[in-house]
């Protein structure tokens, strides 16, 4: 799991380690570079698609099954525009 240096807590750490997932948190205090930004891009620009659909950046469905069903059928929009634009 990538975490920046605001989750670097020992306590944090142990659970992560209790349930079998290997915490890769920036250290405090440490200098910056510790490659976390090149994986957080992808999630932040995965975000920044998904948020150019109107009911997923501001959620008026209740239903967690209708919101899911949103965010599928934006994903697959984004799929779809993304292998267009290949051939």
């Amino acid at each position: 799991m990538y975490a920046d240096r605001g989750y670097d807590i020992d306590k944090y750490r142990r659970l992560l380690w209790k349930r079998g997932v290997k915490p890769l948190i920036a250290r405090r205090g440490a200098a910056h570079g510790s490659g976390l930004g090149k994986v957080r891009w992808v999630v932040e620009r995965t975000f920044a698609w998904l948020h150019q659909f109107k009911r997923i950046r501001v959620r008026y469905e209740r239903r967690a099954d209708l919101h899911v069903g949103l965010l599928q059928l934006a994903c697959s929009i984004i799929c779809l525009r993304r292998l267009r634009a290949s051939c």
